[in-house]
């Protein structure tokens, strides 16, 4: 059973609807009402770091929720903002911090910062997305996982990005049908891997990257159906070895058929 393909076309066949759906549910409505009512109202780093249903909300649309705690470090990433290359959230692997910094320029826009687009309606769409990915997740990991590559993919410009982000990282790897061991090699020879294998460039064409998900999320189904056995089939495919006993037909020929080119 290709659950994971199956729920990841059902979900991005018509993406606006999906997001709807998610944007009705009675918690997400209250929150985004009360974040889009009060964000206005911010006019300063303190206030905003201060209010905490406001920052976290803001955090979670980011997917940054498990660095909310870390309010030192994100007053760090607003008040020098993204102006300059060398502002610690330009710095930073990781370009969530470098996108709220962008969406909440208080270094740029002073008290107007929460006056933009990208700090109201942005955010908001932008939380709606993640909870989403997040509620897909509880049913099935890999679609989570399927959903925030296929919304990602477009903003990777080299293989540092994918290995600094934990949730690309195992997409990446899986698709690729590589270990999740090699990731205690050296950092250097994983990018190079990377790119040995994966024409980065194509992550700017959303039907290239559509292949690509589906790719990860059919070897993904084939792991979990092969998780009781000692073989990983993601690499008997690869190295084109017979299946092993116990691999779902249909889950093999839809990875035949999901060819991924260099």
């Amino acid at each position: 059973m290709l659950s994971t393909i199956a729920d990841y076309t059902r979900l991005t066949k018509d993406m606006g609807k999906s997001l709807t759906q998610v944007a009705t549910q009675p918690d997400v409505s209250r929150d985004t009402d009360y974040f889009l009512s009060h964000i206005g109202n911010v006019k300063t780093i303190d206030d905003f770091l201060k209010d905490y249903r406001l920052y976290s909300y803001a955090m979670k649309a980011y997917g940054l929720s498990d660095m909310a705690y870390a309010k030192a470090f994100m007053r760090k990433v607003l008040t020098e903002g993204i102006a300059d290359n060398k502002t610690f959230a330009n710095k930073l692997t990781d370009t969530r911090y470098r996108q709220f910094a962008a969406a909440f320029n208080f270094a740029a826009l002073g008290d107007k910062a929460t006056q933009t687009t990208a700090a109201t309606t942005g955010t908001a769409t932008q939380y709606v997305t993640q909870t989403m990915e997040e509620k897909a997740g509880d049913q099935n990991e890999g679609l989570r996982l399927a959903l925030y590559f296929t919304r990602k993919a477009s903003t990777i410009t080299n293989s540092y990005q994918i290995l600094a982000d934990k949730a690309m990282t195992q997409v990446v790897q899986t698709a690729l049908g590589l270990p999740s061991t090699i990731s205690s090699a050296d950092i250097d020879a994983q990018a190079k891997m990377i790119t040995s294998k994966i024409k980065l460039t194509d992550f700017q064409d959303p039907a290239k990257v559509t292949k690509f998900v589906q790719r990860f999320a059919a070897m993904w189904d084939a792991t979990q159906a092969q998780s009781d056995t000692s073989t990983n089939p993601a690499l008997v495919l690869i190295g084109g070895a017979a299946p092993s006993i116990g691999m779902d037909t249909n889950v093999l020929t839809t990875l035949q058929n999901i060819k991924f080119n260099r």
